[in-house]
């Protein structure tokens, strides 16, 4: 534990309970992947747009409610403002992707991607933020004060499955 929370009088198991929360919301927005894209979208079963999948995905994993704008999330005031550098997985990334400020959503995964429905046509994707469309774009990102306290969890593979986090056992 670090001295930071050590001096705050924050305890291991609450440092695990965030760790174990952004894990379970990454790998909540993870088995989303595939699921076609649709404006107004609210749901897996009829599709999802941007701010509908981080809605959901908030919501059933960390019990957060969102607001139903991508824009009006950017806003929301108990989210903690990121840097780009500081981003952690769970973290919320904004884009201009319509010549309009945080109009687009997305959630980081980690190792600079993040998942999101990206357009009509198309199915909830991983994507690289350091693709040249992305960087150009990238209005900033807010963080949950739920997941605040998470530093070492690690995206895992998109070959196959999403995989728990480096170092729990899984039994095939």
């Amino acid at each position: 534990m670090g001295d930071a929370a050590q001096a705050l009088g924050v305890g291991p198991q609450v440092i695990d309970q965030v760790r174990e929360t952004t894990s379970d919301l990454v790998i909540s927005a993870m088995n989303f992947l595939g699921v076609p894209y649709r404006r107004g979208g609210e749901s897996a079963e009829t599709g999802f747009d941007c701010s509908g999948f981080t809605r959901h995905v908030f919501e059933n994993s960390v019990g957060r409610l969102l607001p139903r704008r991508s824009r009006d999330q950017a806003m929301l005031g108990d989210l903690l403002t990121i840097a780009k550098d500081d981003l952690k997985p769970g973290d919320l990334v904004f884009f201009n992707t319509m010549r309009s400020a945080f109009s687009h959503v997305g959630i980081y995964v980690g190792e600079g991607k993040f998942i999101h429905a990206p357009r009509t046509g198309s199915h909830i994707r991983v994507d690289d933020m350091r693709e040249a469309y992305w960087t150009q774009r990238f209005n900033g990102a807010r963080r949950a004060p739920e997941l605040a306290g998470n530093t070492t969890w690690r995206m895992p593979s998109l070959q196959g499955s999403a995989l728990p986090p480096e170092g729990t056992s899984v039994n095939r």
